[in-house]
């Protein structure tokens, strides 16, 4: 046997090459453990169409006959990255393993190459395989439409999966098929063992896996992106062609706030920043419950006017602007509707930059209605096509960025906008899930779809090179779209369509889970019925994050104004801060279900706790802070809770549906 040692940012990697030249992976993980070989070992998996797995193992991604006639023949080690070059009669597969200086996390891919005279049909490819962890608990991310980011945590039993025989069927699968690539499940999940957190994300905007089971009893968990089982991908691998998978990445600490923080830091090295938006500048959007859609003239000026009073610096104009009346089948076309502002709607946009605040606009690039008005412009292979049929999904076609015709339009679309009404600031929305793919000049369906999804990413780094002062916000009905294959393109993020303050404070809360909290952007909708308190509460659950204030802003009193404004100018104090935050669960994971929320940003040297009542009666709190001595009250501003630490707890009594940020040391 021949093996390869590595030591990463505090990761131990393992390998090892048999007599015969098959690589076997180890081990990965924090420790140095020493595992026995196993040919199911392997560092990548392939399943291609005709091969004849080793043994019989139902759906499980193991064992193939092409991954256990692979033959180590190289590696490298420059700077932060570890590639195997392993190859067999038809394929070249570079494994890679990239590491980030300070940063317990590897991010994996394959590449894989046919080398051969004959197409390959490849059915699965794995982004990363890890093998030998224990497996206590496992922590699933839930995700739907209003309820984004619900973490539970769950035992194997609880699954349905044990060990029993020497090889279980059975498996843990999570997948997702589809455009919407979060509208079940967020790709991601914990292994949570004693002393052990092992905290994974597949980077991936659309299809993705993955799976958890057993090999001659020991545990596997292995990331991909689509696969055919799964999601109907094939790829045709045609000779000299090459693929490369989807990324995935891993993060490894002793407990589940560490892993968290770990991938924070992870994260920070791939997210995209406009240079716009390096302030993090206060948006104020007028969507939810406050013009919801409809938007004129004489709508939109006193709106402007409490946006600019609270100290937003960009308004987004959200949708309606384009249609007179009901407009969900008919969008497309992406002109303004005079009928709703009779002196141009620049006048508005005028408006706002006399306001001091820079204009953004919304709009829904990657649909046309089906009974828009310029629909017959565009041909078949513009739309995702199955069976010979254009896709439709609540009355809207699906476009395939693919096509220069679909590029061409919407460039023209983006620039005229911008050149025209001088926007800084794009919303850009996506309301429907275009599924398994599409069929013109792909493979598969699965094929179609990823060939898109990789020309839709192209297609906003185009924008980006044409107007790199702009700022765009991805929104998929708030939160269908949150993966970091996305976020590595887009500045902000939507996390959610929840329009009420309560369930909000759970999504914002669990965000820092998923999301790097300076592209975590989060409703603010004080209405004219809420208190003092709940209004500062809207504040308070975007307030190290991205505030998107709406609601009936321009409707409140004086007083509830002042509250409201004394937040946005909280917001702009600890704003810099917000970049260097890591998230923190001191009382540990918030659900749906709960009347409370504790949860926490370190800095340095100290730490905001967010401590919130969402019961209808006041409440004591205790939040264990064992590294903090002194604790003091910042905002709201006029706050007089009692409060202190005691035995490194901290002890505070807040009011019924009021939440408060404390800063401790």
């Amino acid at each position: 046997m021949r093996y390869f040692n590595f030591l990463k940012n505090k990761i131990h990697l393992s390998f090892a090459a048999d007599d015969v030249g098959r690589l076997g992976l180890i081990y990965i993980g924090k420790e140095n453990k020493k595992l026995k070989s196993n040919n199911f070992f392997t560092p990548v998996e392939v399943f291609a169409t005709g091969e004849n797995p080793d043994e019989h193992h139902g759906a499980k991604h193991i064992g193939s006959s092409l991954s256990n006639s692979l033959k180590y023949i190289s590696h490298s080690e420059i700077n932060n990255e570890i590639i195997f070059t392993l190859q067999n009669n038809k394929l070249r597969i570079k494994q890679h393993y990239v590491f980030f200086n300070g940063v317990n996390a590897v991010r994996s891919f394959a590449e894989v190459e046919n080398i051969c005279t004959e197409n390959i049909g490849l059915e699965y490819i794995s982004s990363f395989c890890m093998y030998g962890f224990g497996f206590e608990k496992l922590w699933l991310c839930h995700n739907a439409w209003c309820r984004e980011l619900e973490w539970r945590k769950y035992t194997p039993k609880e699954l349905g999966y044990s060990h029993i025989n020497e090889a279980s069927t059975k498996r843990i699968c999570i997948s997702n098929t589809g455009t919407w690539s979060t509208k079940e499940f967020m790709p991601m999940g914990i292994i949570e063992n004693t002393n052990e957190s092992i905290f994974w994300q597949i980077e991936q905007n659309g299809s993705w896996n993955f799976e958890i089971s057993d090999i001659k009893n020991v545990n596997y968990l292995k990331l991909s992106g689509p696969s055919e089982q799964e999601n109907g991908w094939w790829k045709n691998l045609k000779p000299k062609e090459c693929f490369k998978t989807a990324a995935a990445s891993v993060a490894f600490s002793d407990s589940l706030n560490g892993a968290v923080e770990e991938m924070t830091k992870y994260r920070r090295e791939i997210a995209y920043q406009s240079p716009a938006d390096l302030c993090l500048p206060v948006i104020f959007n007028d969507y939810m419950n406050c013009l919801n859609a409809d938007p004129t003239t004489a709508r939109e000026i006193p709106v402007i006017d409490a946006a600019a009073e609270i100290g937003a610096e960009i308004y987004c104009m959200d949708a309606g602007w384009y249609a007179d009346g009901t407009w969900w089948e008919t969008v497309g076309e992406w002109q303004v509707c005079d009928k709703r502002f009779p002196n141009g709607i620049k006048e508005v946009f005028d408006y706002i930059r006399q306001k001091g605040m820079k204009p953004g606009i919304w709009i829904e690039p990657e649909s046309m209605g089906i009974h828009c008005p310029i629909l017959n412009q565009f041909s078949d292979d513009c739309f995702f096509m199955r069976h010979g049929k254009r896709i439709i999904d609540h009355g809207r076609y699906h476009f395939d960025f693919r096509c220069s015709q679909v590029t061409d339009f919407l460039n023209k679309v983006i620039d005229r906008l911008i050149n025209e009404l001088g926007i800084k600031y794009f919303k850009f929305d996506y309301n429907i899930d275009g599924g398994i793919g599409t069929e013109i000049d792909a493979d598969s369906f699965g094929d179609g779809l990823m060939q898109h999804q990789e020309a839709y990413l192209k297609w906003i780094d185009g924008i980006y090179d044409r107007h790199p002062d702009l700022i765009i916000e991805n929104c998929a009905s708030g939160g269908m779209r949150m993966d970091y294959k996305s976020l590595s393109h887009f500045s902000v993020q939507s996390t959610s369509d929840a329009s009420d303050y309560k369930p909000t404070a759970v999504i914002s809360a669990m965000s820092g889970t998923a999301i790097l909290p300076r592209q975590t952007q989060v409703w603010v909708l004080p209405m004219q019925h809420h208190t003092n308190f709940e209004i500062a509460f809207n504040m308070i659950n975007s307030m190290f994050k991205r505030p998107a204030i709406s609601g009936e802003a321009h409707l409140l009193n004086k007083e509830q104004i002042k509250v409201l404004k004394e937040g946005v100018d909280f917001y702009k104090s600890i704003r810099a801060e917000i970049p260097y935050l890591i998230p923190f669960y001191p009382c540990g994971v918030m659900n749906f279900e709960d009347s409370a929320i504790a949860y926490g940003y370190k800095a340095q040297n100290s730490a905001y706790i967010i401590v919130g009542n969402l019961d209808e009666v006041d409440r004591d709190f205790c939040v264990p802070l064992a590294e903090f001595k002194n604790v003091k009250p910042v905002y709201p501003i006029d706050c007089s809770i009692k409060n202190e630490i005691i035995n490194g707890t901290l002890k505070t009594s807040i009011p019924k549906k009021s939440a408060f940020i404390f800063k401790v040391q």
